[in-house]
């Protein structure tokens, strides 16, 4: 038996339900993205809206518990790039390309993740995707300015460097990705070529902590 099944062996009944009603909001905003609504959603799942809130509480609290599931996959496959057994650049694009390739693959999931001025949040039930998104970003820049202080040497004040630049790497790249998404004026890999590009100054030059695999 595999990791995956051992786990929802090991899951609670209520465990296993609020997994499967995740799954059911998945399929709802892979379909509808930003206009995925509760009511469409507890269709999905077979339910009532109430028995849906008794999970979650609310919209926001749906729309947390999707966040923490995408946030935590694409997450682990960043850190898996930042890792992976290459020079510095390379792993600097490959990771480059993982967030990317993970929006564009599922646009209408990130759509429904990150996009504030979206009506159809707004108006119901007074849902605020802005003030739900912004902690991710903050969530994404903490954990890559982490992995930056673990893998490159930067001297005095070294985590409050790497906090910067994790955090403003995170925003280049989701900033740049939401443009690249809805105009597509070049191609992925044209685009990780330049935003490393950006990127290649400083933290070219700064030497890897000894022990370690570098960054």
């Amino acid at each position: 038996m595999d990791i995956a099944h051992r786990a929802t062996d090991q899951q609670t009944p209520a465990e296993q339900r609020r997994r499967e009603l995740l799954e059911a909001a998945d399929r709802v905003v892979l379909r509808d993205g930003p206009k995925a609504s509760m009511n469409a959603i507890a269709a999905e799942a077979g339910i009532t809206k109430p028995i849906l809130y008794r999970h979650f509480g609310d919209k926001g609290g749906l729309y947390r518990a999707l966040a923490t599931r995408h946030t935590d996959a694409l997450l682990s496959s960043l850190r898996a790039s930042l890792d992976a057994p290459a020079d510095r650049r390379r792993r600097v694009e490959a990771t480059l390309d993982t967030y990317l390739a993970s929006i564009e693959a599922m646009p209408q999931v990130y759509r429904f993740l990150m996009h504030p001025a979206e009506e159809s949040h707004q108006t119901e039930q007074g849902f605020d995707v802005g003030r739900h998104s912004a902690p991710l970003l903050r969530r994404m820049g903490e954990e890559l300015g982490q992995v930056i202080a673990e893998r490159v040497d930067l001297g005095p004040a070294a985590e409050a460097q790497a906090r910067i630049w994790g955090h403003g790497i995170v925003g280049m790249m989701h900033a740049a990705g939401d443009w690249w998404l809805g105009e597509r004026p070049c191609s992925r890999a044209e685009l990780v070529k330049s935003l490393a590009d950006l990127l290649w100054g400083r933290l070219a030059e700064a030497d890897d902590r000894p022990g370690g695999p570098g960054f």
